[in-house]
Order: structure tokens, then C-alpha cells, then sequence
């Protein structure tokens, strides 16, 4: 039996190693760029040009492109659910949802499916990308323990689907 003080917490540890090599590898692939576009061209028709190579400003564009970028990446990083005795609070990449138990007709990960989900009562589905099934055991122990609130939660029996 779970304890009364159980909270749940969750978030995609598989994703955030990928998204976080992701990031710096966008970031240093910048910076190398934008130092060789101040590298000076050795070539006579390309001095002769008004323009010459890329400025400072050019540079400094470049690597700000690059941490946009990543921060963009790192963004999916983003998912998390908590939940305790009388809520699940779920944080995808865009937006979040904070659910009473007492809404929420199953837990669901089904086989094959990437991540789990919040079955309400309304019959709308509510994805919990925090829990993927990329995380393997990890993911299993966090949805265990996202049903076993949930049946705390409605007494032992949950509405059946």
C-alpha cells in the first residue's frame, strides 16, 4: 500500500541526454562557423570585393543563432509530471495541465505507444511525455506508481473504461 505521503515524480531522462548532446553540438558547430567567416579569403577576385569577409557583427549573429537553436532543442527537456494523493500535475513541451484524480478514469501506456496518458472522464486524453517508454524500467516504475495513486486515489476501484 502506498504511502499517504507518496508523490510521483517523473521526467524523460533518455530525451535530455539526446537533447542536451543535441545543443552543444548546435552551439560549437556555430562558433566554429562563425570564427571561419572571419577567416580572411586569399583569393584576388574576393578582395578585390567592396564587402571583404564577414564582420564581427556577422560573428557574433551567428553564435546567437546557434544558442537560439539550442535552447530550442533543450526545450524538449521540458516535460514533467508530479503527482501525489489528490493531483497529477503534467509539464509538456507546450503548456501543462494539473488533473485531480477524481478526473482521471486510467493511467494508460499502452504497448508500442511512445509515452503514457491520462484517461479522463470526459474521454479526452491528456500525453505525459515525461514518462516515455525510451526510459524503459524507469518509465514502468513511474507509471506503477501514477496508477497506484490513482487507485488510492478512487478508493481501490477506479472506474472501469
Amino acid at each position: 500500500m502506498p504511502a499517504v505521503n507518496e508523490v510521483v515524480r517523473s521526467r524523460p531522462h533518455r530525451l535530455t541526454v539526446v537533447c542536451w548532446i543535441v545543443a552543444v553540438a548546435i552551439v560549437v558547430l556555430f562558433v566554429v562557423v562563425a570564427v571561419l567567416l572571419g577567416r580572411p579569403v586569399h583569393d584576388a577576385e574576393a578582395e578585390a570585393d567592396a564587402g571583404g569577409p564577414f564582420g564581427i557583427g556577422d560573428q557574433i549573429g551567428m553564435v546567437f543563432l546557434g544558442v537560439l537553436l539550442a535552447a530550442g532543442a533543450l526545450a524538449f527537456t521540458r516535460p514533467r509530471v508530479v503527482a501525489d494523493a489528490h493531483e497529477v500535475r503534467v509539464r509538456n513541451v507546450i503548456g501543462g495541465i494539473t488533473v485531480p484524480w477524481t478526473l482521471v478514469r486510467a493511467v494508460r501506456f499502452d504497448r508500442h505507444s511512445p509515452w503514457a496518458a491520462l484517461e479522463l472522464l470526459d474521454d479526452e486524453l491528456v500525453s505525459v511525455l515525461a514518462v516515455q517508454a525510451a526510459d524503459k524500467e524507469i518509465a514502468l516504475d513511474a507509471v506503477r506508481g501514477l496508477r497506484r495513486l490513482h487507485a488510492e486515489a478512487w478508493g481501490g476501484s477506479p472506474p472501469s473504461s
